[in-house]
């Protein structure tokens, strides 16, 4: 039961990240996705990764490797979308959660080769810190969007978060049969924002989004020419007092 609960939850969660790929790769829609949480998927990744190596853990290492391929790529199609996020500045705001994971995940690999540290004791606390990273992370692209109710959501997949809400169901199961607090507490979170982001994608949300920006756009037209014709007749104003 715990095998097969086990590789449910890689199937879920290997196929979860596939549609944002294409979405993203495929035909370069990035609007609306979070670049911090970007940044952090990747770096937990990494660190699960790890965290699978140091217990020998097939499940999550088959999972991560190839789930890390695909916010991997996700990441490279947001950076070379949208140019600005590259900047030094941006990176330092974005990146600087992920540099840091990324590290602690290949201390802790190096710990236990270099170090000979004890696996179970570096595992053990390698998970505690990710998995209250995770469950923060994931609360960072539905906040997002809960705060910017008007933000454009064309770049991102209903799909990846509906495979999201059931990867992380498995997960939490399957944490809580192999009695691994960690891994459930941070799935079960995770459970709780994709059901979010499920309801903040729902078509009918998209579609009225869509809707108000096309109906403001003609307005906002207008709203310019108007300005624009106050700029020139300032200009004038001078030249025709003058004859």
């Amino acid at each position: 039961m715990i095998a097969v609960f086990g590789l449910l939850a890689a199937a879920f969660s290997i196929a979860v990240i596939w549609p944002q790929v294409w979405l993203s790769c495929r035909h370069g829609r990035t609007l609306g996705l979070s670049p911090t949480s970007t940044w952090l998927s990747v770096a937990l990744n990494l660190c699960w990764l790890s965290f699978g190596l140091l217990g020998g853990d097939h499940a999550q290492i088959l999972t991560h490797v190839v789930v890390g391929a695909g916010n991997t790529a996700v990441l490279a199609a947001l950076l070379l979308s949208q140019p600005h996020l590259r900047s030094p500045r941006m990176l330092i705001r974005t990146a600087a959660g992920g540099a840091g994971l990324a590290a602690l995940a290949l201390g802790s690999l190096a710990s236990v080769t270099l170090l000979d540290a004890a696996p179970a004791v570096v595992a053990a606390t390698l998970g505690s810190v990710i998995g209250l990273v995770g469950a923060a992370a994931a609360l960072l692209q539905p906040l997002r969007l809960v705060l910017d109710p008007g933000r454009d959501l064309s770049g991102l997949s209903p799909t990846r978060w509906q495979l999201g809400a059931g990867s992380c169901a498995m997960w939490t199961t399957y944490g809580l049969l192999i009695a691994q607090p960690m891994v459930w507490l941070s799935a079960g979170f995770g459970l709780g924002c994709a059901v979010v982001m499920c309801a903040l994608l729902r078509p009918g949300r998209s579609l009225q989004s869509v809707g108000v920006l096309t109906e403001l756009r003609p307005a906002m037209s207008a709203t310019a020419r108007l300005a624009r014709g106050h700029v020139r007749d300032a200009a004038l104003r001078p030249a025709l007092a003058a004859a």
